[in-house]
């Protein structure tokens, strides 16, 4: 049995295969290019490797993509018949019963089995960023901040991951709303580990939570040189500094950057395109003309019509189709939400409480007085998972749903339940109509 470098006990002997899996870990952690390419290394190495095939599993089944869950499903095969061939540490067999936990759709499950089956060592860094990751998948801020805060009763400073560890953290601070504590402990991550990209971003939250819109693009444009390393998390961080600069009405450099830094490539990873998806529709209610750039997402958007992996992916596809006009594949995604709402499962669950009744909101299939209630589903959609700042968009959108309506009770009540997190800006009266001149027509296309 060996011990890597963050506090996970393997069955691993190879000196190459446990530098290489400790560096894939670091990777996952810093949000590096290399995770992937280190893992094929440790691999290579020694393909009886348990953890690194059960970090593969769970790489793959976190981008929430229909076409990769049988990856995923090899990757847990792979564990299990190394596992036969050589026996696994204890700590491998938890994330083997994990990755078993989140194949079966059972996301809620899999961060617990991880968080109980290291209770007693909280600090490993690998199964504590898994739980953090499934947790904010799911819209669990609550575990997510119970799971750190039992981290922190053993937390080390001179622990190497503990910069990483405080990072995620600051996040579950964050999302509480605990502003003051994430800003401080997101900054004490970032002076620990440098390469730190999550307690950056949770700092960045934290500026544009409040308002704090120039303090905000100095902070992201102090840690550029970390966040643009990062894999394709650099397009959210730079997604995060475009919010700030059309709040600051800096509408040259909004698009500037949607360009150059959110949309560099047209890539299908579902968290790049709701990035794309929840910028361009903001500048489209900011009235700012953004040309062309629905077109690529409108493409992937296609593809995706009937992908209900993850609803929350699902919901900014329907949003893209909506923009461009495709009323047939909006169909087709709402009657997969219908499906999917059908079914006993977590999804299932989220796509019949929020996701399917949002569906029809966004396309208004909901006719005035029979619609669902919309400040009830402004109180439910933390279920879908992201942050309070990528749901933004879909509060929003109920914002714009309540005005349009006349519904003045569901308008006080989604002001109310917004303001709890995100202090008022320009943007909520621009798209309720309180600013008309920032309002922009619907997208031609």
């Amino acid at each position: 049995m060996t011990i890597d470098r963050y506090g996970l006990e393997t069955s691993a002997t190879d000196p190459v295969a446990v530098a290489a899996f400790g560096d894939a870990v670091h990777g996952v952690a810093a949000h590096r290019p290399t995770a992937g390419a280190a893992l094929g290394r440790s691999l290579v190495a020694d393909p009886d490797f348990v953890a690194a095939h059960a970090l593969k599993g769970f790489a793959n089944l976190i981008l929430a993509r229909e076409e990769l869950v049988p990856t995923a499903a090899a990757a847990l095969a792979d564990a299990r018949s190394a596992a036969r061939r050589r026996p696994a540490s204890a700590d491998e067999d938890v994330l083997v019963a994990a990755l078993s936990d989140a194949l079966d759709g059972r996301f809620a499950g899999a961060a617990h089995r991880l968080e109980r089956g290291f209770a007693r060592r909280p600090t490993t860094l690998l199964p504590f960023k898994l739980a953090h990751s499934l947790r904010f998948m799911i819209g669990d801020a609550g575990g997510m901040l119970a799971a750190s805060d039992h981290m922190l009763a053993a937390w080390q400073a001179d622990d190497p991951a503990a910069g990483f560890l405080l990072g995620c953290h600051a996040f579950g601070l964050e999302e509480h709303g605990d502003y003051a504590a994430a800003e401080r402990f997101g900054r004490r991550a970032v002076a620990l580990a440098p390469e730190d990209a999550w307690g950056q971003h949770a700092v960045g939250h934290v500026f544009e939570m409040r308002g704090d819109t120039d303090a905000g693009i100095a902070w992201l444009e102090d840690g550029r040189g970390t966040w643009s390393r990062c894999n394709n998390f650099s397009f959210h961080m730079a997604w995060h500094l475009a919010l700030l600069l059309l709040e600051r009405r800096d509408r040259d450099r909004v698009l500037a950057v949607y360009d150059a830094e959110v949309r560099p490539v047209q890539t299908d990873d579902f968290r790049d395109v709701a990035n794309a998806v929840s910028l361009l529709w903001r500048l489209d209610r900011s009235g700012i003309d953004v040309g062309r750039r629905w077109d690529d997402l409108a493409e992937i958007a296609r593809r995706r019509r009937t992908d209900t992996t993850l609803v929350f992916a699902s919901l900014h596809t329907l949003i893209a189709l909506v923009a461009v006009g495709d009323h047939a594949g909006a169909a087709d995604m709402t009657a997969a939400l219908a499906v999917r709402a059908a079914e006993a499962s977590e999804q299932g669950r989220v796509a019949a409480r929020v996701g399917l009744p949002l569906a029809r909101v966004i396309t208004g299939m909901a006719e005035r007085g029979r619609g669902p209630a919309l400040d009830r589903l402004a109180l439910d959609l933390h279920r879908l998972g992201g942050s309070n700042a990528q749901r933004d968009l879909f509060m929003l959108l109920l914002a714009e749903a309540a005005d349009l309506a006349g519904d003045g009770h569901a308008s006080r009540a989604i002001d109310t339940v917004r303001h709890r997190l995100k202090t008022e800006d320009r943007l909520i009266a621009a798209v309720c109509g309180r600013e008309p001149h920032l309002v922009a027509a619907v997208p031609h296309h």
